[in-house]
């Protein structure tokens, strides 16, 4: 029985941000989950990609594993009640459904912010971990490039990938507009992740002067802050250094907040003091809003400042998904063409098997030359005669008909029990 793909999705659609942070894994949980996957439910393609929007599993099974895949994704995370969450997961169990999610979800036609820039390399992280642990066959590994392939298309044949409207670049038009009246204002980037160095690059082309940059692990605040010309703060500095700053962005990642009630002065402060907060789980706790003067934005609340780029990308969907639809196309052929492989090189073997044997049983009887020249007819004929199997199994690929054709030649020239023979 062949193999089918599936996928399960929770994302920002399906999910508020408070379940999305419960079940969000951390790189090493990702890689755990991975290894248990593979341990307990024996499957040999699996890919989980989980993103401050989305937890999503890609696995190849004969059955629908989500409740056992679920179960999973709450043991790695220390969670008891793994039915409170499969509700919020979309299941996708047809193969053609899940394919077409993947490639969505890799060119960013499924972001919060539209063409979202970070999740092609996310992506392409999760990939790596899934071939690190052996997870990723042939199928996901064609499909996966397939999808690289493709965003490459998107980038030079639409202007989809036009601007900069990630969730990092919508931070800076945010920061920008909060801003706007403030004289030289000084900005905190805490936690230089993907999200968090995106947005220290996308800041060095602005007007702010003020940038600071604080991670846990010091060279490569260093770094950065070299790099894009920013200035660098101490990580044991930065509760220290609230009162400094008129923005801080938390991009760390932590199962708890990293800014709590206790860290700020109880009376609040006498302008406002915005805090943004881009981190799943949350980094800043929201009871922070209490306080006079402090204004908290969580990942949700970012919205979409660049309305130029925006609205190119819209307009390039289209012209998009008839690049994903191609694509779509061609992988399946390929896709198909795997099914019916094997059976093409056992019936070449079942024919050339008869071809040799004939020769053999007629050697004696030719000189050299005839040997050469029957060996040579014999050849040509066989593959005219193969040709026309082949072309209908091609075809039959197309429709969707290949096991049937398959079933059928297998019975006419008895060919499970030429594998056997072998």
């Amino acid at each position: 029985m062949l193999t089918n793909f599936r996928a399960i999705s929770l994302s920002y659609k399906s999910a508020n941000l408070q379940i999305r942070e419960e079940i969000a894994l951390t790189d090493d949980q990702s890689k755990q989950f991975l290894f248990t996957s593979k341990d307990v439910l024996g499957l040999q393609e699996l890919l989980v990609l989980s993103t401050c929007n989305r937890t999503e599993v890609y696995y190849s099974a004969n059955e629908d594993l989500t409740i056992e895949i679920v179960k999973l994704l709450c043991y790695v995370k220390g969670l008891q009640n793994a039915e409170k969450f499969i509700p919020y997961f979309k299941v996708i169990n047809n193969q053609d459904e899940a394919v077409n999610h993947l490639f969505r979800v890799s060119i960013g036609l499924e972001s919060q912010v539209v063409g979202d820039l970070q999740i092609t390399s996310q992506v392409k992280q999760a990939y790596q971990w899934s071939a690190d642990e052996q997870l990723a066959g042939p199928f996901l590994h064609r499909l996966l490039h397939t999808t690289f392939y493709t965003n490459k298309k998107v980038v030079q044949e639409t202007n989809f990938r036009d601007g900069a409207a990630s969730v990092s670049y919508a931070t800076v038009e945010l920061i920008e507009n909060l801003c706007e009246d403030k004289v030289n204002p000084k900005v905190l980037i805490l936690g230089l992740g993907q999200i968090g160095k995106d947005l220290a690059e996308n800041l060095k082309g602005t007007t702010f002067s003020e940038i600071h940059l604080a991670n846990r692990t010091t060279s490569k605040a260093k770094e950065l802050a070299e790099a894009y010309s920013h200035q660098y703060l101490p990580y044991d500095e930065v509760l220290s250094s609230i009162n400094k700053f008129d923005v801080i962005v938390s991009a760390i990642q932590a199962e708890t907040p990293f800014f709590i009630l206790s860290n700020f002065p109880e009376k609040g402060f006498l302008t406002y003091k915005y805090m943004i907060d881009l981190a799943v789980p949350r980094s800043i706790d929201p009871k922070l809003e209490q306080l006079p003067g402090v204004v908290v934005y969580n990942i949700d609340q970012i919205q979409n400042k660049a309305n130029a780029a925006l609205e190119l990308r819209i307009k390039s969907i289209p012209s998009v998904e008839k690049l994903i639809e191609d694509s779509i196309s061609e992988f399946n052929n390929w896709s198909q063409e795997t099914i019916m492989s094997p059976t093409i090189n056992k019936l070449k073997n079942a024919l050339e098997q008869i071809r040799t044997d004939e020769l053999t049983r007629y050697a004696k009887q030719l000189n050299e030359h005839e040997s050469k020249m029957v060996d040579l007819i014999t050849k040509n004929i066989m593959q005219k005669v193969i040709k026309l199997p082949v072309l209908q199994l091609k075809a039959a690929c197309k429709r969707g008909e290949a096991e049937s054709l398959i079933e059928l030649l297998s019975d006419l020239f008895d060919l499970e029990k030429d594998k056997v023979s072998q």
